[in-house]
This record gives C-alpha cells, structure tokens and sequence, in this order.
C-alpha cells in the first residue's frame, strides 16, 4: 500500500493502521515513514534509491528486527543514484566544508555499496566500532564475491572516455567501445575511432558495472554541469600506464528467475512443517486478541514470545509466566487464551 504526501490524509492514516496491526502488509513510502513507527516485527526494508550516508542507511534498515528475529535489508542502486547525490551535494546551499562533509559521507556509502569484504565490519568500523573478521549475515559473508582482473577493460573504457574528448555520457561511450554505429556515433566521427569495437567481448551490463565502480573509486568523475559526461581524474593515470592493476567485483547477468520454492520470509522459514499448525494457531489468537482490545498484535505478544512458546509447550500459568514477553498484566489479559490452545496440542486436559 502506498504512503505518502499526496494521498488524503484518512487513507494514510488507514494504511498506517492496517500496516501496525496487520501481517503481510508492504508499505511503500517516503523514508519518512518509518521514523515515527513502532512496529518491531518489520520482516524487511528494502531501498529502492540509494541512501546518501551510512548514518542514514543504518537508521533505516535498523527498522527491521527489533524483536530480534531474523530480518532482511535490501538494496538496488546504479550510477544515476551516484550522479543525483553527487549533484545534490554540489548543490546545497552550504558552506564548502559542509559539502566536503557530504562529499565524504557519500564516499562512506558507496564504499559499503562497492565493498567486497564483510559488509558489517565496514558499517561498525565507519563508527569507531569493532566487529568481527566476518558476520555470517551479510551477503558477502554468505557468498562472497568474485572478483575479475579489470585493468585491461578499464584501461579501455577510460581510453575511449579520453578519445571521445570526455564530453559524453556512460551510454555514448559504451555505444562506442561496443562498435554500434549510432546516429550520434557517426554524427562525430567516432566510429573512426581506434576504440570503437575494441569492447565487444564484454556484455553492456558489465561495463555499466565498470563504469559505476570506476566512478566509486574515483577514476572517473561524471560532470554534473556538463550533461553528466564521463571525465577522466588524477588516479586514473597509474591504470592507464600500466603500472596498477584493478580488480573488480563481478556483478552475475542473468534473467530474473522465478521464486525459489519455500522461500517465504524468515519467520515462516525458523518453523518446522510439524509445528506449523499451532503456529498459525497462535497467531491467529493474537489476531483475535488484537482486534477485541483495538491494538496492534505484537502489543499481545512479539513472535519471538510465539515462537517460544511454540518451543516450550508451557501448560500452566506458572510455565507461562517464564516466557520472555509475559508479564502478569499479560498473563491475566491474555494467558488463558493461549494456554487452552497450548495444552489441546500438549494433551493436557
């Protein structure tokens, strides 16, 4: 369901309901709306724009999991995302040292973006934190990334870049190295270029990939005034002479596949096929619960409480009671509702 500022403002605030009380729900919205929300059983946040500092992706993804159950942050992001924030930092009203400021905490993010290592060993260093060799958590850490010798490719790319008089954008330059006679191509002669063709071996999306990593690191700049043309800098001038090599990750170009079998959200994914049944059980008495006290469901009981007592079988109010999450206020509210349904599936009578 959508969220944001043009939609009136009873239909937000039925989203925003059905979201805080509701399974299943997908909000899609400004970053703002997550902040004053205080749901701790956010399964996912998944950005679809690149955020423009750590500090601002880590209060966002930090949304998810707060009840400590497995829970998944998600990322796309390409170069038109490291043009616009490069352009906005440029842009700001403020002073130079406020846009350096922001120039480098954009670096930091795209830096956690690009990096081939554990991810949250990069997220905690960036604030003075210690972390682990590797998480375990992270994609890098679950399958690492490959990495390809990219020196002859980029030395190509920025070849072309240079030979093109660095007045072009990322995809006039790949039409290039492609060898594809564009209307714009012929219009200025490239085609007579030593470059056209020489990149034909190499599918589009990896030079997309190239340039984008080229362009993190800091070989190539994209002018922000002029039509977002590709320009060589300093570092690259090592690269070009042969005398640095650069490894890059290989980004994997492949069809969107279909839906692996089984891979429902991690909550679904911690219960055994035989539990299953009392699980939804449960749930749907704190469904009930929920809707007859008119408050959102992990007010009842977290899933982790759930999901313990799934574990456990307590039978009793004192076996209820050492459940993490139930207190005697809840015990009294809600225990007997819980505990019909827990010792039916224990056989207790």
């Amino acid at each position: 369901m959508p969220y944001h500022a043009g939609l009136p403002a009873q239909l937000r605030q039925t989203h925003q309901q059905r979201f805080l009380r509701e399974d299943g729900v997908i909000i899609v919205a400004t970053i703002a709306f997550g902040m004053g929300i205080d749901k701790p059983d956010v399964r996912f946040v998944a950005h679809l724009d690149l955020p423009k500092s750590i500090e601002a992706y880590y209060q966002e993804t930090g949304r998810a999991g707060r009840d400590g159950q497995p829970a998944d942050a998600w990322m796309v992001y390409g170069l038109q995302d490291v043009v616009r924030l490069q352009q906005m930092a440029q842009g700001s009203d403020g002073s130079e040292q406020f846009k350096r400021a922001e120039r480098h905490k954009l670096d930091a993010m795209l830096g956690l973006c690009e990096v081939t290592s554990c991810r949250r060993k990069v997220l905690l260093n960036y604030f003075a934190d210690n972390a682990p060799e590797q998480c375990g958590n992270c994609d890098n850490c679950q399958i690492p990334p490959q990495t390809w010798d990219a020196t002859e490719a980029a030395r190509k790319l920025l070849s072309s870049v240079y030979r093109t008089g660095q007045r072009f954008g990322a995809v006039h330059v790949m039409d290039v190295l492609q060898g594809k006679e564009t209307e714009k191509v012929l219009q200025h002669h490239h085609h007579q270029l030593s470059t056209f063709g020489i990149g034909k071996d190499i599918h589009e999306a990896q030079w997309r990939s190239l340039i984008r990593q080229l362009v993190v690191r800091g070989l190539l700049r994209v002018d922000i005034e002029g039509y977002s043309a590709l320009q060589l800098t300093d570092l690259c001038r090592p690269v070009l002479k042969g005398e640095q090599s650069l490894f890059l990750r290989i980004e994997e170009i492949k069809a969107p596949s279909a839906k692996k079998a089984g891979s429902k959200s991690a909550r679904k994914a911690q219960i055994a096929p035989e539990d299953q049944e009392l699980w939804d059980e449960l749930r749907e008495c704190r469904k009930m619960l929920s809707d007859e006290f008119n408050v959102p469901p992990y007010v009842i009981f977290h899933d982790a409480t759930l999901k313990e007592m799934l574990d456990t079988l307590p039978t009793s109010e004192a076996d209820l009671l050492t459940i993490t999450g139930v207190g005697e206020s809840k015990l009294e509210k809600y225990g007997g509702d819980f505990l019909d349904i827990l010792r039916r599936y224990a056989g207790v009578s």
